[in-house]
């Protein structure tokens, strides 16, 4: 993709790009919302990409453009036809609505650290699913973070980049999300799923290639857009807070599995809470259940725990929809080994473990039973564990 997007930059802002990098989108196996909880996850990077070619400005503006979104210039942006234009010294939090919130707010999370970025020029385009639950936010942000890191010789390693992109998103953009999308964006490799403690930001690299074991990991894209700087997401995160500090602890990590039914207890008649916390605390076992398993060449097993991981989050989360729910129950129907929604929630896709014989007999059932549901008919793909960002050019 690196020549067709080095052109587009070239016919935009009549130069060729100083590099073109990509960076890509991710599936999480399981670990779900326990990031901003201090816990485990287990996310591997998506062959989807988000490129973007770029080039180095010194005269403080900052210029945008997507091949996938139309700019809305009716706020007084001015450049040429379909390009935001931006003032590095003129960025703050919560001033841009649109989709180059996200660029922009990792120019100034950049800034903000004390990194002496002084403008752009950025074309991108992306194959990361919007609103799938896939982390095409993160992709978006990371090939700007590497970008910018590479061209200014900022020598930021990769787990700090992706602090700073969080910081974009949560901060710049308003969505409080964990630090799980960016670092996988960031740090997964082929052939591999990555095993992060959120906590210390240490990683695992577990190797993960089911064909060679005759399985595959589909996505079912439900079409179900969501979003997470809606304010269901952030009802959850405020919720697990509130059960550390009714419990005394730090973040929900620190309350033992072996201990949950005594912390339960102490939450008194707090239902929500107690909810929320009983997910986290298992789901964190699950994770660390699941590295177990591969590890130990057992990753057929692991498919009851994806599927118990569903249940944890439809029942006790509560973030599921009746288009996860479809796709999970028709997959495990038609004879998947395990199906799990994957994502923030409300929407977005799940995902399905199966032998490699029985991946179209699941992809037709799962499609029958949209249909016959009503929703709209879904995306399926295989997921294949792939490589994280990188410059290609």
């Amino acid at each position: 993709m690196s020549a067709p997007i080095s052109e587009a930059f070239t016919a935009l802002y009549g130069r060729a790009p100083d590099g073109v990098w990509a960076a890509p989108g991710r599936v999480n196996l399981i670990g779900e919302h326990t990031d901003y909880n201090d816990g485990f996850v287990m996310p591997f990077a998506l062959p989807h990409t988000t490129v973007a070619a770029v080039s180095r400005r010194t005269d403080g503006l900052l210029r945008l453009h997507s091949a996938d979104a139309s700019a809305d210039t009716s706020d007084g942006t001015a450049g040429t036809e379909g390009v935001v234009e931006l003032r590095v010294d003129a960025l703050a939090p919560g001033t841009d609505p649109h989709w180059t919130a996200y660029p922009a707010g990792v120019v100034w999370a950049l800034r903000e650290a004390g990194h002496p970025v002084t403008g752009a020029d950025l074309h991108l385009a992306s194959t990361v699913p919007v609103g799938a639950g896939l982390s095409s936010s993160a992709a978006l942000e990371v090939v700007v973070a590497l970008a910018l890191n590479d061209l200014y010789a900022l020598d930021l390693p990769r787990w700090k980049l992706a602090r700073l992109c969080q910081r974009a998103e949560n901060v710049y953009v308003g969505a409080p999300t964990g630090i799980m999308d960016q670092t996988a964006s960031a740090c997964c490799t082929a052939g591999h799923a990555l095993f992060l403690d959120t906590r210390d930001l240490s990683v695992r690299q577990i190797p993960f290639d089911l064909a060679a074991e005759g399985m595959r990991l589909l996505v079912v894209d439900t079409r179900v857009r969501h979003a997470h700087s809606d304010g269901e997401y952030g009802k959850r995160r405020a919720g697990c807070e509130k059960g550390a500090a009714l419990l005394g602890v730090d973040a929900l990590r620190d309350v033992p599995y072996d201990g949950l039914d005594t912390a339960l207890a102490g939450l008194g008649d707090e239902d929500e809470v107690r909810r929320l916390v009983r997910h986290i605390v298992t789901e964190n076992q699950r994770v660390e259940r699941v590295a177990a398993l591969l590890e130990a060449g057992r990753t057929r097993e692991i498919g009851p725990l994806l599927t118990e991981g569903h249940a944890s989050l439809r029942d006790d989360f509560r973030i599921s929809c009746p288009e996860l729910d479809t796709a999970v129950d028709s997959a495990l129907a038609a004879g998947a080994l395990g199906a799990r929604m994957t994502g923030g929630g409300f929407g977005g896709s799940a995902i399905v473990l199966a032998e490699t014989g029985d991946v179209e007999t699941i992809t037709k059932a799962v499609a029958a039973a949209f249909a016959a549901a009503g929703h709209t008919p879904p995306r399926t793909f295989e997921a294949v564990p792939s490589a994280g960002a990188a410059r290609l050019a």
